[in-house]
């Protein structure tokens, strides 16, 4: 691969990368503002079914390609006509051979979990979604591949800023459940049409069998890997859900949910541009290690701040909102939670990698271990100390992402504690500022402030001890960005 087209790819990544993440902060913000009053005008139990019946309708999504559509992305050529068509045929008959059982017994799936009338009409609503969702799969592989994520994001804020307003203005107007089953409607449809608009292909159906073929030894490992993450992460809500009482479950999504917002905000956005990105890179060992400890080095940079912010100052962002203060019993989940949160943003673009490359095996066999652990852990820790040992056993599984590390390096060389140890004492320091100064923390304007103190002292440590990198990695950004 010549130096020009290596240079089109870094630049196209982080542009996409810099699309990404400013769509997440925008919504983000919108669904920080969103959550703060739902949980203001909702009841733990509210967003319990409504984390029960996410949950279900997340087993559905897990089969509904076959992998297929990271195949096309991992795939060196580009794709035929034949195979998106060949592709779209078999998600959708999937897809529906999933959604009518689902339909068909949904009376006794909702009875399973003693959900009301709101939680049907929400399943209901869930499963129509599902399948409008399918139908973006193909024009949106089309824009990853091509790694135009600036017009891959509109259709996404316009869904989203649909999905919020309305969960707003219906939460206020008092219609609880059901305000996420309007919401998500209204999303769907939205979603549906700006991605079309923005991305339309030649829609068609077509059975390429020789293509296909090839398609699935890549995709039908890689979606293991995805089925095995349902019942390591979903299915144990599921699980959940019928061993505690609702409201406890609402504790564990409460906290996951916030622990996980740098994950959001940051690493699904570089995982979703450096998968395609690494898949064209795959051939080139030194652009990829470059490629692998800039993606290190920028995720650990925004991570390990965010996260040492949540553990810090959650507690008293929950104490100085009255109506936050239900919220309480989720303190100590809210940090194991974000602790597994910090060793996942290192170890998933290593996964990640390994997938790009086609290694895809290699992260069946770490994922098979997941598993086995996570439920392994889960029961007992339960049992002795309630919904809190949830979090506990997330975080326990997460010490194990040390091993990605050493079979990462067998396929390429690159630094992984070079890339990360100096944002590591930053966020360490920072840690120990917000800890001293906690006894000062008595108002909610006060928490403000310190909370940004303690941000500015990271930064400063980083321009002390990353000064070089963090410029040439910040000029490098603002000129990808700045070309069009």
């Amino acid at each position: 691969m010549d130096e020009f087209e290596l240079h089109a790819i870094a630049t196209k990544s982080v542009k996409g990368v810099f699309a990404l993440v400013s769509r997440s902060f925008l919504l983000q913000l919108l669904g920080v503002a969103t959550s703060f009053v739902l949980t203001l005008f909702l009841d733990p139990a509210s967003f319990g079914v409504f984390f029960v019946v996410s949950s279900i309708i997340v087993f559905f999504n897990y089969f509904q390609d076959i992998g297929l559509a990271a195949s096309l992305i991992q795939k060196k050529e580009d794709p035929s006509l034949s195979e998106l068509r060949s592709v779209f045929f078999i998600q959708e008959v999937l897809v529906l051979a999933l959604i009518i059982p689902a339909f068909l017994f949904s009376s006794q799936i909702v009875n399973f979990y003693k959900l009301n009338g709101d939680g049907y009409i929400l399943y209901i609503s869930l499963l129509l979604s599902f399948f409008l969702t399918s139908l973006r799969t193909i024009p949106t592989v089309i824009m990853e591949r091509r790694l135009d994520y600036t017009k891959l994001v509109a259709p996404q804020i316009l869904e989203n800023l649909t999905y919020n307003a309305c969960l707003i203005i219906f939460a206020i107007a008092g219609f609880k459940v059901q305000s996420f089953t309007i919401a998500i409607l209204a999303r769907s449809a939205v979603g549906l049409v700006a991605t079309y608009y923005v991305q339309p292909w030649q829609v068609g159906i077509a059975f390429d069998k020789n293509s296909l073929k090839k398609l699935i030894s890549f995709g039908i490992p890689f979606q293991t890997n995805s089925i095995l993450a349902l019942f390591k992460d979903d299915f144990r809500t599921i699980y959940l859900g019928k061993v505690l009482p609702i409201a406890q479950l609402g504790y564990i999504g409460f906290a996951e949910k916030m622990a996980n917002l740098p994950l959001r905000l940051v690493m699904d956005n570089v995982i979703k541009v450096t998968f395609p990105s690494f898949s064209r890179l795959q051939e080139d060992k030194d652009a990829l290690k470059l490629a692998i400890e800039k993606s290190l080095f920028l995720i650990s940079l925004a991570i390990f701040p965010i996260a040492v912010g949540i553990i810090c100052y959650s507690p008293f962002l929950i104490k100085f909102i009255p109506k936050y203060q239900k919220w309480e019993p989720a303190v100590l989940s809210i940090m194991f939670f974000s602790l597994g949160s910090v060793l996942s943003s290192i170890s998933t673009p290593l996964t990640n990698f390994l997938n790009a490359i086609g290694k895809v095996k290699v992260t069946l066999y770490f994922m098979v271990f997941w598993t086995v652990a996570i439920w392994f852990l889960t029961i007992p820790l339960i049992r002795i100390y309630g919904y809190n040992g949830a979090a506990m056993a997330s975080f326990l599984v997460s010490l194990t992402s040390i091993f990605v590390f050493y079979v990462s390096k067998k396929y390429v060389k690159f630094r992984v504690f070079g890339s990360i140890y100096k944002q590591f004492i930053a966020a360490a320091l920072m840690y120990a500022f917000a800890i001293l100064t906690s006894s000062f923390v008595s108002s909610f304007m006060l928490m403000l402030l310190f909370a940004t103190i303690s941000l500015l002292v990271y930064f400063a440590v980083i321009m002390l001890i990353a000064r070089t990198e963090f410029l040439k990695t910040a000029r490098f950004v603002l000129s990808s960005v700045r070309k069009h």
